[in-house]
C-alpha cells in the first residue's frame, strides 16, 4: 500500500531528475541495477572484495546482495541459513572482524515489537551466489521498544550501535561489548540524535556520519561517544535510506530505495589519503578530541548553503507537483 513517504517521494524524485545539476554524481556512484532489489535500506562496503557493497531489501527472505560498484550488478546473493523470517530488515554494517551485521530492526509502529533481531555473517571469501550459517542475536532497548534503520559497527572496538528514528529525533543506543546469544542483548541510549535513516562510521573510527531523508551529520567520535558535530553535504534522492564510507574514507556513498536506484558518491572534505589518524584531526575537521579545528563549535560543509537552497527549491517544486495532481484528480 503506497505510503505518504513513498507518494512525495515519487514527486521529489521527478523534481530532482531537472533541478540536479550537472556532474552531481562523481566518481565511484553506480546504479543497483538487479530488479529483485526494490527496497535497499542499507549499504555497506566489503572490507574483504574492496569495490563490493553489500544491500539488501526491507522486507525480504534472509538474503543479502553484493553488488559492484563498477556495473552496478549482483556478483553474489547470499542466504543466511539459521535465522528466523525476517521483519523489517533496514541496515547493515561490516565489522573489524569481517563478519557482517544485518540489523532487523524496523518497527513502523513505534513500539509494537519488545525485540528486534541482528543477523551475522562471515563474509564470503568468494562472491557467488551460496548459503551460509549465521547467528541470530535478540536485542531490547533499556528504555522501551522503538524503531531504529541505522545499525553501526564501530570498526576498531567491534561494539554495535543502533540509532532509533523519531520525528521529535532519535537516540544513539550502545550495545554490549559482546553479543550474546544466551538471551536479550540490552541496548542503552548515549545521546540524542536527530531523524536517523542510516549511519555508518568512517574506517579509521573517528568519525560517525547519521543521515536522514534531506540531511546528515557528522561526529567527531572518541571514547565511545559521540562529540562535536557539523553537516555534511548530501545529495537529493528520492527516498534517501542508506550511507557509508567507501573502504579508504575518502568518499561516502549515499543510496536511496526503488528500483536501479542510484548510489552517489560525496568526497570527504580533507580527507588524508589512506584514512584519518585516530590520534589526529578527523577528515570532518574534527578534532578526536571531539573539538573543531581551529576552535568553531560548528562549522557548515562546503556547499551547505547551496544545498539548502537548492533543497528549499525541490520542495517548493515537490509540493506544487503534488498540489497540481490533486486539482487533476479532482477535475477528472
Amino acid at each position: 500500500m503506497a505510503s505518504l513517504r513513498t507518494t512525495v517521494g515519487a514527486a521529489l524524485a521527478a523534481v530532482f531528475l531537472a533541478a540536479a545539476p550537472a556532474g552531481a554524481a562523481e566518481d565511484r556512484g553506480f546504479t543497483i541495477e538487479d530488479p529483485r532489489i526494490t527496497e535497499s535500506s542499507g549499504l555497506a562496503a566489503s572490507r574483504a572484495h574492496p569495490g563490493v557493497y553489500w544491500t539488501h531489501n526491507d522486507q525480504d527472505e534472509p538474503r543479502v546482495f553484493a553488488v559492484d560498484s563498477k556495473t552496478g550488478r549482483t556478483v553474489a546473493t547470499v542466504t543466511l541459513r539459521g535465522v528466523g523470517k525476517p521483519r523489517d530488515m533496514e541496515a547493515i554494517s561490516v565489522g573489524a572482524d569481517g563478519d557482517v551485521y544485518v540489523g532487523d530492526i524496523g518497527d513502523n509502529l513505534d513500539g509494537s515489537w519488545d525485540h528486534v533481531w541482528i543477523y551475522r555473517f562471515r563474509e564470503p571469501d568468494k562472491l557467488r551466489d551460496q548459503t551460509v550459517d549465521a547467528t541470530q542475536y535478540t536485542v531490547r532497548y533499556a528504555d522501551g521498544p522503538r524503531n531504529a534503520e541505522a545499525l553501526m559497527v564501530h570498526p576498531r572496538t567491534g561494539r554495535v550501535y543502533i540509532a532509533s528514528k523519531n520525528e521529535e529525533g532519535g537516540g544513539l543506543y550502545e550495545g554490549p561489548a559482546r553479543l550474546s546469544t544466551g538471551g536479550a542483548n540490552v541496548f542503552r541510549r548515549i545521546a540524542e540524535v536527530p531523524w536517523v535513516t542510516d549511519g555508518a562510521f568512517s574506517p579509521d573510527g573517528t568519525r560517525l556520519v547519521l543521515r536522514s531523508y534531506f540531511s546528515a551529520r557528522a561526529y567527531a567520535w572518541k571514547d565511545g561517544r559521540p562529540g562535536a558535530d557539523e553537516r555534511v553535504s548530501v545529495p537529493l534522492q528520492g527516498q534517501s535510506e542508506s550511507v557509508t564510507y567507501t573502504l579508504d574514507g575518502s568518499a561516502m556513498l549515499f543510496g536511496s530505495e526503488g528500483r536501479q536506484s542510484g548510489v552517489v558518491s560525496v568526497a570527504v572534505e580533507g580527507a588524508p589519503e589512506g584514512g584519518g589518524d585516530e590520534e589526529g584531526t578527523t577528515s570532518s575537521g574534527v578534532g578526536a578530541d571531539g573539538r573543531a579545528s581551529g576552535g568553531a563549535g560548528e562549522k557548515a560543509g562546503p556547499g551547505d548553503s547551496g544545498s539548502f537552497a537548492l533543497g528549499a527549491l525541490v520542495l517548493a517544486g515537490a509540493v506544487g507537483l503534488v498540489m497540481g495532481l490533486k486539482r487533476l484528480l479532482r477535475r477528472g
